[in-house]
């Protein structure tokens, strides 16, 4: 395919054939306005806010799907097009809840910075009859409110396309038009599977986490409580946009030393139970390897991930790891080995995690999650709720020196920080399997095969005389895709990672909120990758098993990976569920 020439704006403009308007006028630096378009997944020109004027054409012609051809004359700033695009703007607010000052999606709203943009003064100019719609509150982690909705249909198409999932849809139609599930069940009774990539793609205050900020600060003001903090490896590599930075700052230092000023009494790194959760998979797979046990063995770590497993494929669960994710691994031992070892009553223990994910929240809650008879995790925290506590105790975030983590459950290797990368349990697992299999040092500690953001990863490794092949899925919708060769018996992998959240946990559901246009055109995920695999590179230690505090914690109390204390803490099982959808 060559390049079609075409003038935007009187610019003379080259781009690849096959491209759109949008798409050309990007290469000339020009951003034409978006509010339903998603790169692939959702390029339907539903929102007629990129209209634009093509000479020769009788109207005006939606940017996102209208292809370029040679010659082409566009003009995308025209009294015209700027007089409908307020238009469009005006109507969409006549049928929204205008509660801007109180949304928690202010100056994140990509509605109100257009309307922001395009200088609209009366925001009720077209008020007119409204519906109403009562919050879906009824999951765990996430509110619906469709009392904002703009029907841009970004929801759904993450839901359906990115994930494959599917249980949200336009529902009545013309003015009736709104977004819901399948007989209007309430989210909980469908299968959702909590990822959040729903609330990641919404333009406005439409859907969000539940927030559960005012908990732990009561908590941490609660003189009885011993509130301990951890935070995902994925959080450092996006908290510092919350605070004006770009994407791809490293955040560490500066969120631990906001976590102390919020007054945690301890501030701990997930980082620890990657690690010990390696250990524990490590431990699991060879086991099934040389005992003849169900392959190939799947990572546990994602908790929207085995969701779906439950929803979707129950006659694959003995395929996974019983391994509890880092999450509930750090609560078991903080409530546990950290509460007999400092003398402190598990009861009065508060253990809050900092995490990207919303999935998370609904984690918390399952069953067999409470190894010491209370829950492993109290309260889970987005990455966006911690930075709304941060701003709401006025603690400047950019001024804020760099701080380590306390100790012993600080402590942790590289292994442990890519854990929040796609491909990252995967490589962290091969560092501490293949030592333990051939009983060499590694020369080479980077398994660069399952690397990248691609949806899914292949790669062998010849290890003691066998070839251990692997393969690596983020997005359910890849998933499927290696689930369904497990099925139908194609599958001779020994080892598969799935992440639940394309990219892995660095794009969790529970991240920042990136705008569309963001979106389409930088690849937010590498960029949050490449900060954890630069820690990694620069760790003084690289292989979980080399950490010195994960050594004292089996010598002193768990004994060996795999032993029965250690499967009572750090394991788990997993249910069948139905499955409730739009098809």
């Amino acid at each position: 395919m060559g390049d079609i020439t075409l003038k935007i704006n009187n610019v003379e403009v080259s781009a690849p054939e096959g491209s759109t308007i949008l798409e050309a006028a990007r290469l000339a630096q020009i951003e034409i306005p978006t509010l339903c378009f998603l790169k692939e997944i959702n390029e339907i020109g539903a929102c007629r806010m990129c209209v634009v004027e093509v000479k020769g054409a009788r109207s005006l012609v939606t940017a996102c799907v209208y292809p370029i051809t040679e010659g082409m004359e566009v003009f995308t700033n025209t009294p015209k097009v700027v007089a409908s695009r307020k238009k469009t703007l005006e109507l969409l607010l006549s049928n929204h809840e205008k509660k801007c000052l109180s949304c928690i999606r202010s100056e994140s709203c990509e509605l109100q910075k257009l309307c922001k943009d395009y200088g609209i003064e009366d925001e009720n100019k077209y008020d007119g009859e409204r519906p109403q719609y009562e919050l879906d509150t009824s999951a765990a982690h996430m509110v619906r409110d469709n009392n904002k909705c703009i029907l841009c249909r970004r929801c759904v198409a993450a839901c359906e396309k990115t994930q494959g999932i599917g249980v949200i849809g336009a529902n009545e139609r013309g003015f009736k038009t709104y977004i819901g599930s399948v007989f209007d069940f309430d989210l909980a009774d469908t299968s959702c599977v909590s990822c959040g990539q729903c609330i990641s793609a919404c333009p406005t205050g439409a859907l969000y986490e539940k927030d559960s900020t005012d908990e732990v600060f009561a908590a941490i003001a609660d003189p009885e409580k011993y509130v301990v903090v951890q935070t995902a490896p994925a959080v450092r590599a996006g908290i510092a946009e919350e605070f004006g930075n770009p994407i791809g700052t490293n955040g560490e230092g500066k969120m631990i030393a906001a976590l102390r000023r919020l007054g945690f009494d301890k501030v701990f790194d997930t980082n620890f139970s990657a690690d010990l959760t390696i250990m524990e998979e490590a431990n699991e797979l060879l086991e099934r390897v040389k005992g003849g046990g169900v392959l190939p063995m799947i990572t546990s770590c994602s908790p929207g991930w085995v969701k779906y497993c439950e929803h979707y494929y129950p006659d694959l669960l003995d395929h996974l790891s019983s391994c509890k994710s880092p999450q509930q691994m750090f609560g078991a031992i903080t409530k546990s080995y950290f509460a007999e070892k400092m003398g402190i009553d598990k009861e009065k223990i508060v253990m809050v995690s900092i995490m990207p994910c919303t999935a998370k929240k609904f984690e918390i809650g399952r069953d067999d999650q409470d190894a010491n008879g209370v829950p492993d995790v109290d309260i889970a925290l987005t990455t966006r709720e911690l930075a709304r506590m941060i701003k709401k105790a006025g603690i400047r975030f950019n001024d804020l020196p760099d701080e380590d983590y306390d100790h012993p459950l600080g402590d942790h290797s590289g292994a442990g920080v890519i854990f929040g990368a796609t491909g990252g349990v995967m490589e962290a697992a091969l560092r501490t399997a293949v030592e333990t299999l051939t009983g060499e040092e590694l020369k080479a500690l980077d398994f660069q095969e399952v690397r990248g953001t691609a949806g899914i990863k292949e790669a062998s490794y010849p290890v003691a005389g066998m070839d251990v092949k692997v393969a690596v899925a983020s997005g359910l919708s890849n998933a499927k895709i290696l689930l369904d060769k497990i099925r139908k018996g194609e599958a001779d992998y020994q080892f598969i990672e799935i992440m639940c959240c394309p990219g892995g946990c660095v794009n969790g559901g529970g991240q920042p909120q990136v705008p569309g246009y963001v979106r389409n055109t930088v690849d937010v995920r590498a960029k949050r990758a490449a900060v954890l695999y630069d820690l990694d590179k620069n760790a003084p230690v690289r292989k979980s098993h080399e950490v010195p505090e994960i050594k004292k914690l089996y010598d002193e109390y768990l004994g060996k990976p795999g032993s029965e204390k250690a499967h009572h803490l750090l394991h788990t099982s997993y249910v069948k569920r139905e499955v409730n959808r739009l098809d």
